[in-house]
């Protein structure tokens, strides 16, 4: 159970004549953007459409990829000869948009980005991390453990890993990790050969419409699992452990192995899954976090069997991730040892507990959490970080320190759909925050609702808390109310990213004596 050696070399391996000439609608976006690297990489030409510009876009650019801005059926005769295909995605783009219709006109198909993702995969070893949290941090982590193995992997990831500051890679190796996007069901595509299940919990219900349906996927998708493959689940988590325990014995008639990680909180709903990597012990670090974990005999091998786990990302939900990191990355292939070194040296993704910056010791971190669990897990890890520093600080000055920091939340709800199932939910997880400023929602494909806004959530706090409208005004209030030793977080799917380095500048500018005073009130 141990992986086996990797080799092979696929950098000359041809596209499929259908994927050398691809245009691609919304080619900036995260997924796209890193399809269109590799498609580049693998010798494709590639032509694509945006409504606005951007780092992603300006990077394909310089790797050939001919990009116009807005959306027109022009945009389809920007390669010579026209697309052989043309990629879309259910979720960002309508089906009425124009190159969409011109290309059904035209007779070019029209393909879903998980379908060429998955043609790209063929051939490869595959590691898939699902889940409704954690994808692209587990995913990353993995990426950058195999890397460190000596392994060159290719990898499409829904985040830019802070190391090689890019979201995608076609590698010489043999191995191929990606996230499998459940969002709009369409991860049935893949046929991977391990996956990891970080957790299930109900989202994206305005496309499932029911915790029942959208719940059914996850079942659905390790019938996808090659024969002979493994099935890794959270035994923390409620919902992945009841996934494994459900299809523990059917897939096992088919040689399609179950196994479990973590402390076991929900493993009597597992009861025919092994716990192949138990959590013995987390201790939080003022950055990330050490754990201790018990590997079983089948992962382990000759190594010892109780090892240090060392996670630079802050939370125990991080060293859960990184532990379904590593067991995926040994399941295709990595040695133990050299994976959790990997781990330890990860050195983060863009958007996922991403300090921004420091300004008279009030730190300024942006995190990409836009579902009230994901939210809860940013802020625990935040007052962990900040109880850790008061702890070094006490042992540092002695008693005559100053008081523990604080967590300011700044968030700002993403989808008026996802706003209204969860508001409860989401005053809920910000109350972990000493003090919450709620941005307007940010509707990205959905239009308005009315009667819905920040307000929504903000009405519902029980800690002090404020509805902010108008994002230019956001930094300026936090700026104010934020002390020496804070921890100030950016929360969000949408632009609120964009008000880490004003909040940081609104920091700078204040005058002295101009920060607040414990025990004022927020307003």
């Amino acid at each position: 159970m141990t992986g086996g050696e990797s080799g092979g070399v696929h950098r000359d391996r041809p596209l499929p004549v259908g994927l050398r000439r691809v245009h691609m609608v919304g080619i900036g976006g995260a997924g796209m953007s890193g399809l269109a690297r590799i498609l580049l990489a693998r010798g494709g030409q590639v032509s694509g459409s945006d409504a606005k510009n951007s780092r992603a876009i300006l990077g394909l650019r310089t790797r050939g990829a001919r990009v116009q801005i807005g959306h027109d059926q022009s945009a389809l005769d920007q390669l010579p000869g026209g697309p052989t295909a043309v990629v879309t995605t259910y979720a960002a783009i309508p089906k009425t948009n124009p190159e969409l219709v011109a290309a059904r006109s035209r007779g070019i198909p029209v393909l879903l980005r998980p379908v060429v993702l998955a043609e790209l995969m063929a051939g490869f070893r595959t590691l898939l991390i699902a889940g409704t949290h954690g994808k692209t941090s587990t995913t990353s982590m993995s990426v950058v453990a195999l890397q460190h193995c000596g392994l060159d992997p290719s990898f499409a990831v829904g985040g830019e890993l802070n190391e090689s500051g890019t979201n995608a890679h076609h590698g010489t190796g043999d191995v191929f990790v990606a996230e499998a996007d459940e969002s709009d069901g369409s991860l049935l595509e893949y046929r991977p050969d391990v996956v990891v299940v970080t957790n299930i919990e109900a989202d994206h219900l305005d496309h499932f419409g029911t915790r029942e349906a959208y719940v059914e996927i996850f079942d659905r998708f390790t019938e996808c699992i090659a024969d002979g493959g493994t099935l890794i689940v959270c035994l923390d988590d409620p919902g992945a452990a009841a996934l494994g325990g459900r299809c523990a014995r059917t897939l096992r008639a088919r040689g399609v192995e179950v196994v479990g990680y973590g402390e076991g909180t929900y493993a009597e709903s597992a009861a025919e899954v092994p716990n192949v990597a138990v959590l013995e012990e987390y201790t939080p670090r003022v950055s990330g976090g050490a754990a201790r974990v018990r590997f079983a005999e089948t992962i382990a091998g000759d190594e010892r069997r109780t090892l240090p786990l060392s996670v630079t990302l802050p939370g125990k939900h991080m060293a859960l991730n990184g532990i379904g990191a590593v067991l995926g990355c040994v399941l295709v292939g990595g040695g133990l040892g050299a994976v959790l070194a990997g781990i330890a040296a990860f050195g983060g993704v863009h958007r996922r507990f991403e300090v921004r910056g420091i300004v008279d010791d009030v730190a300024v971190v942006d995190d990409y959490a836009h579902h009230p669990t994901e939210v809860r897990a940013v802020l625990t890890a935040a007052r962990d970080v900040v109880a850790a520093a008061a702890e070094a600080a006490a042992r540092d000055r002695g008693p005559g320190a100053r008081p523990p920091g604080r967590v300011l939340a700044v968030f700002q709800p993403h989808l008026y759909s996802r706003t209204v199932d969860f508001a409860h939910e989401f005053a809920a997880a910000l109350d972990l925050a000493d003090e919450v400023f709620v941005a307007d929602v940010y509707g990205a494909r959905e239009a308005p609702q009315p009667g819905v806004s920040g307000a929504t959530i903000s009405d519902l706090l029980s800690v002090p808390g404020r509805f902010v409208a108008d994002l230019s005004a956001l930094p300026e209030l936090v700026a104010q109310r934020a002390r020496p030793g804070d921890i100030v977080l950016t929360i969000g799917a949408g632009d609120i990213t964009m008000q880490g380095p004003e909040i940081l500048a609104a920091l700078a500018d204040r005058p002295d004596g101009s920060r607040t005073q414990v025990g004022e009130p927020a307003g």
